[in-house]
């Protein structure tokens, strides 16, 4: 008999030091917010990672561990059955986070003053990471079509690319709109890239949360040309909800940029995964699937949720569907509100705590980015308390 999860029960994170809460007073000088920021979830970590880490810990000693025989297998394998990717061993190993691995990617394959092309509104850690190194950052804006989803714009790229710029970092799926980049699409970034000596970083971190029957494409096959100019980054971390347990790995199938980057990360002793990190990764992959649908079934429940009460109650605000992942972009520019104001009217009006669409930078402005993943009746708490606040404005302004 099938086992039906829980996601309705609410987990109570108090005193665990998680970013979602404790970060609050720093950044908006409160904690009276209901935290729909942080990507991650606020549903329990499934019962086969947690068990699969007990049985570890029954053993009191945490001493230097080697990579358990099953832990590449069982991450090869996972790949192959959902991505359709035959990914050889020798392209793997792990890496400390993805966020560091960007920075791994622009330190080791880039000098200072060399360009990093990005594609906002993006993930920021994609344009922080490169100018805190000291790169310049690239901007290869997206375009807004009609249905509120987003399209490249090649144009655009051809014309902000020149001989200094030597990586683009790609969103895919994409974060904050949640897009599944179509094949199409994919082939002809990275013909581009090819062509012009450009080195993609594809961060796909969100690839196994695709949503209502859509599908995530892994960059490095739609084409020789993007395996041989393409760094992937992947992990099961969003997906079954393990970011404190770090368990990011790279895969490169190309020989020459393999052989420079794991070299770098071999000498620096970055490759050797923490205690936990395989644990954890071969009890998801292995007992996760159903957990896995259950979950992704939810999500798509309060996506649905979401788009529907704003229709009806608060349609000066549009929520784009995502195609991946749990996070919603909010299109608010309905309220005809600055960015201080639409701050003000969610943080200390509605009390909630989301990340504002400017930090992802152009085309960011008048968005804000909603993680829905929690107990439906803290998303329906959530927006009773943003209708009663957008109420309170609009009546001011009568």
């Amino acid at each position: 008999m099938t086992k039906q999860y829980d996601f309705d029960k609410f987990v109570d994170r108090s005193g665990t030091g998680d970013v979602k809460h404790s970060a609050m007073l720093n950044i908006w000088g409160r904690e009276d917010l209901i935290p729909l920021w942080v990507a991650d979830m606020d549903f329990e970590t499934p019962h086969f990672i947690t068990e699969a880490l007990k049985a570890r810990l029954e053993h009191s000693l945490f001493g230097y561990t080697v990579e358990p025989e099953d832990y590449w297998p069982t991450v090869m394998r996972w790949i192959a059955e959902h991505h359709g990717w035959e990914v050889k061993r020798k392209w793997l190993t792990f890496i400390p986070g993805i966020v560091k691995g960007i920075g791994m990617v622009v330190n080791v394959f880039t000098n200072p003053g060399d360009k990093i092309i990005i594609q906002p509104p993006v993930y920021h850690p994609f344009r922080l990471i490169p100018q805190g190194n000291q790169r310049e950052v690239v901007y290869n804006p997206l375009i807004r079509k009609e249905d509120g989803y987003y399209e490249m714009d090649f144009d655009n790229l051809a014309k902000v690319a020149d001989e200094k710029c030597k990586v683009l970092i790609l969103s895919n799926p994409h974060n904050p709109a949640g897009i599944c980049w179509d094949r199409e699409t994919l082939i002809k970034l990275a013909h581009f890239c090819a062509t012009h000596d450009i080195l993609v970083i594809s961060d796909e971190i969100h690839c196994d949360m695709a949503l209502y029957c859509n599908k995530h494409i892994p960059f490095a096959t739609v084409s020789e040309e993007a395996a041989h100019c393409s760094i992937t980054f992947s992990a099961p971390s969003k997906t079954f909800n393990i970011a404190g347990i770090v368990s990011s790995w790279a895969v490169v199938p190309d020989d020459s940029i393999r052989r420079k980057f794991f070299t770098w990360i071999k000498a620096n002793e970055m490759e050797a995964p923490t205690l936990f990190a395989p644990i954890a990764t071969i009890a998801a992959f292995r007992e996760g699937e159903e957990w896995r649908q259950q979950m992704l079934r939810y999500v798509e429940g309060n996506i649905d949720f979401v788009v529907d009460y704003c229709r009806e109650y608060i349609p000066q605000i549009r929520p784009l569907r995502p195609q991946a992942s749990f996070l919603v972009w909010l299109d608010c520019r309905g309220l005809e509100l600055n960015h201080e104001e639409l701050q003000d009217l969610f943080v200390d009006k509605a009390h909630l705590a989301l990340n504002d669409g400017e930090m992802f930078g152009h085309g960011g402005e008048g968005f804000m980015r909603l993680n829905i993943a929690s107990p439906r009746s803290v998303i329906r708490q959530a927006l009773e308390q943003l209708k009663a606040a957008v109420e309170q404005i609009k009546g001011k302004h009568r």
